[in-house]
């Protein structure tokens, strides 16, 4: 009897244990438990609160960039260069890095980029800039069509000192475009700090891309040429059947709502005031003329037109992924057709300034569009053209052609876009600025934040 007794009490001591055993465990996770989830909501709230910081420093840089760009294109002078012994940038969206670098190469052969005093000529390594320009940039993205940094990115390009590297000062690391860097670029990118963000600016010519607008144009003549030039410049981007079909019937939605001309004119609205009391007191003839001249009248920009068709190419009706999508894609380039479409609101092609795929969609509303862009590209490296005349005098036996795109060309570009981005930590902020100018005068079009 006192056995079983004895066998009961250390049961119950063992059952007794094992239970506080067990809630202690149970304590122990739901301490840890609580531990964790207050100890991740403390770190996501201090991220929140640093990451929130850093963009509003990003903010702050990308505003005063955006000030400074403005100003800073008021002292530019879009020079175009003189490229006889360089390679052509008309075709170097076909190429993929293998035979990008291998042009690089190949031209390096033929002409002396060394850094020695008997090196080549120092107007050539002018042109092409600081070799490590392009390599301390991590900002970029081709498939952002906000982003500033969608452009030209140079940003994976090796060490400079390795003599393995392509990219090294005995090679040139870029084909230079109209202007000397880069093309679309008008000048070579700025990069500088404000506070502790990094800032950088890119100054984009317009007028050297394949104008969207084109496909909305309110003329019935040239309907076919329009979408002739249109289909061919996105199958020379990649662009799919599927997709160019696709393109059409949104660009059709938004010539439901808005028709595209070439050249935009000034509004002018009338509005008919009430007359004042003392006109109301007047009798007679004295008081119609009174009231007759009673007429407020304001004068709407052409401006405003554009700013229309900025949003509207950047708002939802548009999928501009299809354009967006990189055709070539590695370290040290990335291209697609969004690259070199302008989607807000230009209305003409400079023949200096313009790569072959869209000289080609220009000149398809006059016709023998390829051999035109050949003998362009050809001309321009040795001096650019002066004036449209200056063209058709050039190649009289394309002068009927010529003379039918007269409207859908120039030799002077006037629609640029700054491209500005300021990061600082894990925040980035960012801006584009379309711009036209005329004379000394910049006058902002549409401005997109991201």
């Amino acid at each position: 009897m006192m056995r079983d007794e004895s066998l009961k009490n250390r049961f119950k001591c063992r059952s007794r244990s094992g239970i506080v055993l067990l809630v202690t465990l149970v304590l122990l996770v739901v301490l840890s438990t609580l531990g964790y989830l207050l100890s991740s909501r403390l770190f996501a709230r201090r991220h929140r609160n640093r990451y929130m910081i850093d963009y509003q420093i990003a903010c702050y840089g990308r505003d005063s960039a955006v000030k400074y760009s403005l100003t800073r294109l008021q002292m530019v002078d879009p020079n175009l260069i003189n490229r006889p012994d360089e390679p052509d940038f008309s075709d170097l969206f076909a190429l993929d890095d293998v035979e990008y670098q291998q042009l690089l190469a190949e031209w390096a052969a033929k002409s002396d980029f060394s850094d020695n005093e008997t090196g080549g000529p120092k107007r050539k390594r002018m042109r092409l800039g600081n070799p490590t320009a392009y390599k301390r940039n991590k900002l970029r993205d081709v498939n952002d069509i906000n982003d500033v940094n969608d452009a030209n990115d140079f940003s994976g390009l090796d060490d400079v000192n390795d003599i393995n590297d392509v990219a090294d000062y005995n090679q040139p690391t870029s084909v230079p475009g109209p202007y000397g860097p880069p093309w679309p670029l008008l000048v070579e990118p700025m990069e500088f700090e404000i506070g502790s963000a990094t800032v950088r600016i890119e100054i984009e010519d317009e007028n050297a891309k394949y104008p969207i607008g084109w496909m909305l144009l309110d003329d019935k003549k040239v309907e076919r040429e329009a979408v002739a030039g249109f289909t061919s410049f996105c199958e020379w981007m990649d662009v799919n059947e599927a997709q160019i079909n696709s393109l059409k019937k949104q660009l059709k939605q938004i010539n439901s709502i808005k028709k595209f001309k070439l050249e935009f004119k000034d509004v002018t609205l009338t509005e008919r005031i009430p007359a004042t009391r003392t006109i109301r007191r007047r009798v007679g003839r004295r008081t119609r003329a009174a009231r007759a001249r009673n007429i407020k009248k304001t004068v709407i920009p052409a401006a405003v037109h554009l700013t229309d068709f900025a949003k509207l190419f950047h708002s939802s009706l548009i999928d501009t992924e299809p354009l967006a999508r990189p055709t070539i894609e590695s370290e040290s380039r990335k291209e697609s057709a969004l690259k070199y479409m302008g989607i807000w609101g230009s209305s003409k092609v400079n023949i200096n300034t313009a790569p072959r795929q869209v000289l080609e969609a220009a000149f398809t509303f006059g016709g023998d569009a390829g051999k035109i862009a050949e003998e362009i590209i050809q001309l321009r490296r040795l001096e650019p053209f002066k004036n449209v005349e200056e063209l058709r005098q050039t190649l009289l036996r394309y002068s009927d052609s010529i003379k039918e795109c007269e409207k859908y060309i120039v030799t002077n570009s006037t629609f640029f876009t700054i491209k500005v981005t300021a990061v600082s930590g894990m925040a980035k902020a960012s801006a584009v600025i379309a711009v036209r100018r005329k004379g000394d005068e910049i006058k902002p079009i549409a401005v997109v934040f991201g």
